[in-house]
């Protein structure tokens, strides 16, 4: 009885030590591909995040809990990178993201294309916008982690969809951001936004809510 106890003890322990070592070359994002390839079971994947080892994000996705390491400040951009690597952070969140505002949106704002129907259910409150597949791409940035990439609008569209998304964003929120690109604002990165308004049809909004208030 207790060499099987014994036993029992040392292959769990195998399997701890093994989880560990596939986070560490994951930087402790870990996908169930990688557990299986591994030789990880699902019932020991069950068995680890009954224990607190694995954090879920989404199907198929854990953060690893067992080193005691915090997820980085940007982890929200990151995990939406490996949830959809299409989707676009955008509007609000990537107002936050670029250092515009202070204040984190208590929702994060995702873009994907109208043709995209990927399931993007997160552990945190979003907001998807779905765009015309011929506006989709223009001035996306790559952002590079050591965590793994995620994409976001340039600062001069981020700002426009916000006005277009006024009614959907907090006031003191969307303030900060008004108020915070009028003190940075140069004549080529007005000209860019104004044809980004024109293209999408709300360039008097545009004008009201920057150039005339």
């Amino acid at each position: 009885m207790r060499q099987s106890r014994i036993k029992e003890t040392n292959m769990r322990q195998i399997i701890y030590d093994r989880v560990a070592s596939i986070a560490n070359n994951t930087k402790n994002y870990i996908s169930t591909k990688d557990l299986l390839r591994e030789g990880i079971t699902n019932r020991q994947i069950k068995n680890l995040q009954e224990e607190g080892y694995l954090e879920k994000i989404v199907n198929g996705f854990f953060w690893y809990t067992g080193n005691g390491k915090e997820k980085p400040s940007n982890y929200k951009a990151i995990e939406i990178g490996k949830v959809n690597p299409n989707a676009v952070i955008c509007a609000e969140s990537s107002c936050y993201l670029q250092g515009l505002i202070d204040i984190e949106p208590t929702v994060f704002t995702v873009a994907t294309r109208r043709s995209d129907r990927q399931g993007m259910t997160m552990p945190f409150e979003t907001r998807r916008h779905y765009f015309a597949d011929t506006r989709f791409h223009d001035n996306i940035i790559t952002v590079e982690t050591e965590y793994g990439s995620y994409h976001m609008y340039d600062l001069e569209r981020s700002v426009c969809d916000c006005i277009r998304f006024k009614e959907q964003i907090q006031p003191i929120i969307y303030e900060k951001i008004i108020l915070n690109h009028k003190k940075m604002q140069e004549e080529a990165m007005v000209k860019r936004m104004l044809t980004y308004a024109k293209a999408m049809k709300f360039e008097k909004k545009m004008h009201e809510d920057i150039y005339e208030n």
